[in-house]
């Protein structure tokens, strides 16, 4: 059973799209979606530097439009992907690549909501300084009990002995001078703190705009963030694409999900590598691949000619 997935924000790295704009009709394809969106993808994408593309209102639709840009490439054809790929899943904003790939909304209601979702997620983030650091190892209950003592929110749970601490740069601070018994804190490259309670704006604007989007039901499997729940209802999809602004990612759950279903093969859209790291560690036996560039494509196909069926 073969997996597609879809990264979230700081997995961008300066030029990470250069190689990508060599295909045919990929520039095009950006370039409408620059439209869409009001900024200029190809050049975030190729020439900006890593300061820039970390400004959540730029970094979130370059990673989406990134990710549906290499899953065409991909599929060319989705009705092709829909009958052999077994289960979809994103990571944060990656969970609107794969609303798209997965045909709940279209590419560019996708770039509307994650243009206003990065809008609104900068605004919210500005109001306090606040941040996100990851915590290596541990007991993972010690490192949630520690997060917490320090008012903190476990803001990602990611498996494979790593997760996201978020709040303020003072707790964040005071976390790292008292950090968790045999862990290491690691202050993220983000401009927020994302899934927690500072995010609430966001999730009030988003709400707002997605009761006048078209939903369809997905036409593969859909793993949610919320809980690693298979979803099949697009509505259901879509109310929580806007609730988990402000709530803590469960990676591990959703990497949990994909084992009871016997998942042995994950391809990571671009800019692909976090992903298939954590599954390397959490999901043994199970066949990875990141599709980082074009010169990734034949293997990803060979991986879907060997893993892929019909979806469950």
């Amino acid at each position: 059973m073969l997996v597609i997935v879809a990264p979230g924000q700081g997995a961008q790295t300066p030029g990470f799209l250069t190689p990508w704009l060599e295909l045919p009709g990929v520039a095009d394809r950006l370039t409408w979606w620059s439209a869409v969106t009001g900024l200029d993808l190809v050049h975030y994408g190729t020439e900006a530097d890593a300061e820039t593309i970390r400004d959540t209102a730029i970094a979130q639709p370059l990673l989406v439009a990134a990710g549906l840009v290499a899953a065409l490439e991909l599929f060319p054809h989705p009705s092709d992907a829909y009958r052999v790929v077994g289960g979809a899943a994103g990571h944060s904003v990656g969970e609107l690549t794969a609303a798209a790939g997965t045909g709940v909304i279209t590419a560019e209601s996708a770039m509307v909501l994650v243009r206003e979702r990065g809008k609104a997620m900068a605004a919210a983030a500005a109001v306090t300084e606040t941040g996100m650091s990851a915590v290596l190892g541990g007991d993972a209950d010690a490192v949630v009990a520690k997060i917490t003592e320090h008012g903190l929110t476990p803001a990602n749970m990611n498996g494979a002995g790593q997760i996201v601490a978020a709040g303020t740069l003072p707790q964040l601070e005071a976390f790292a001078a008292d950090p968790p018994e045999k862990a290491r804190v690691r202050p993220l490259a983000v401009a927020g703190a994302f899934h927690t309670h500072h995010m609430a704006p966001a999730v009030d604007r988003l709400g707002e705009l997605v009761r006048g989007v078209t939903v369809r039901d997905p036409r593969t499997p859909y793993i949610s963030n919320t809980d690693g729940a298979v979803l099949r209802d697009g509505r259901e999809i879509v109310k929580r694409l806007v609730s988990q602004v402000s709530n803590p990612v469960r990676w591990d759950l959703c990497m949990e999900t994909m084992r009871e279903l016997g998942v042995t093969a994950i391809i990571e859209v671009p800019p692909a590598g976090t992903l298939t790291g954590l599954a390397k560690r959490a999901l043994p036996g199970v066949e990875t691949l990141a599709l980082k560039t074009p010169d990734d494509l034949d293997a990803a196909r060979a991986l879907v000619e060997k893993h892929g069926q019909e979806s469950v």
